[in-house]
Order: structure tokens, then sequence, then C-alpha cells
């Protein structure tokens, strides 16, 4: 006898709402949300929160990550580094929605993810002059971009090495991409750094655990919207 469908819900982290699911009219692609967290800085001792990020998956994400995952506690995948880059590397969409929770400027809020990931493909020995030039154009697309509190930008990162770039005043997807990056590397170490082993937000992680057993366990993508926990 076949189980419930699963229940997805909406994730609230501070002042930013992540919806269940989101249909991209860039791509007509639909993604759930696997998890969602705060991302900050320690400043003068206090932690400041600055970012909520969501990290979307393509649908047939399930499918993929079930074989090896399904089963699985949520301390045993909280634990294990191998799941989050299975869901890094995965021949599925990733639609990763950062929303922010204080003021920041493009350049202020890129700066931060460029040093990251550089640092990141350095250190894996992936870092070019291909790279170097991607990064260049990432950059350039944030030049002129602000984000007031709840403005957003999304990261399409899709698996042949595509990351699609769109900025929002809100929750929502604008109808066409700012900037499209073909680089594989740079299309894969932004979510590694969010993550991944140096993850910059460990409650993204930690929700990504609890929550994908549920769907994996069920091994369907006939989901039913709950209410946001």
């Amino acid at each position: 006898m076949a189980g419930a469908a699963p229940v997805i819900t909406a994730i609230q982290v501070e002042n930013v709402e992540f919806p269940p699911l989101y249909t991209s009219p860039a791509t007509g692609k639909s993604y759930f949300l696997g998890g969602a967290g705060e991302r900050g800085l320690v400043i003068e001792g206090n932690f400041i929160k600055f970012t909520g990020i969501g990290v979307y998956l393509e649908d047939k994400a399930v499918a993929s990550l079930a074989p090896k995952w399904k089963g699985k506690s949520f301390e045993e995948l909280r634990d294990t580094l191998d799941f989050f880059r299975d869901i890094i590397s995965g021949p599925f969409e990733k639609l990763i929605r950062g929303s922010k929770i204080r003021p920041l400027s493009g350049p202020e809020y890129s700066k931060k993810v460029i040093e990251n990931s550089v640092a990141h493909m350095k250190s894996c020995g992936t870092y070019g002059d291909a790279e170097a030039a991607a990064i260049e154009q990432f950059a350039q697309a944030f030049k002129n971009v602000n984000f007031p509190p709840g403005a957003s930008v999304f990261y399409r990162q899709s698996p042949d090495g595509i990351l699609g770039l769109s900025f929002s005043q809100d929750g929502s997807i604008p109808e066409k991409e700012a900037a499209v990056i073909e680089n594989k590397a740079v299309s894969g170490v932004v979510l590694e750094t969010m993550i991944g082993e140096h993850a910059v937000s460990p409650d993204l992680k930690r929700c990504l655990a609890e929550r994908l057993p549920v769907l994996l366990n069920a091994g369907t993508t006939n989901f039913k919207i709950g209410n946001g926990n």
C-alpha cells in the first residue's frame, strides 16, 4: 500500500519567506524547496545575519539521490560530506535564492562570494584563465545592483555548467536572467561554498539533511503543499 504523499512546506528565515515551490519563467522548470537557512558573520563578537538562503531542486533530484541516500537518518546525512557533494554535482538543476536580511550593495555581496569561490577553486586546482574570466563576468553582473532588505539574487545552476543570474526586489523570479555564465567550475562553486566542506551556512546544511529524507524515503515527487514551518 502506497504511503501518504510527502508534504513540502515554506520556510521562514527572519523576514524572508521561502515558498515550497518555484517555477522559473526563464526555463519553465519547476523546483521544490530542499532547505533554507541563514548566512551571517561574527562582527565584534556578535553574530549578524545578512542573508537567507534557500536551495531549490529540480523534481528529478529525488530519483537521482534516492538510490544512495534513501533510508539514511538526519544525523547520517548531516555529517556526510558526500551527501552534499551529490546535491552540488547531481544531474539536475538547482535554483538558489539569496535574500537580504540587511541591506547590501551588489559589489559588497559579490566580493565575499567571489573570495570564497576563488579560494575553493584554487584549493582544488580548478582555477585557471577561463575561471578568472567567468568570475570577472560574475562581478560585472553585480556592479550596479543594490539589495535592500527582502531583495534577492537567484542562481540557476545547470548540471551542464551554466550559471544563470537573476535579480529581484522581492522573492519573485524575473522573466529573463541578467547574466548567463558558461563555466562548469564557477557554476558549481557557489553552492559548494554554501553547503560544502567549509559551508557559509551550516543552518542550511542542517535543514537540507532534515527535510530531504522525507522525500527520498517516499521516492515520489507527487508533493502536497503544507503550512510553513
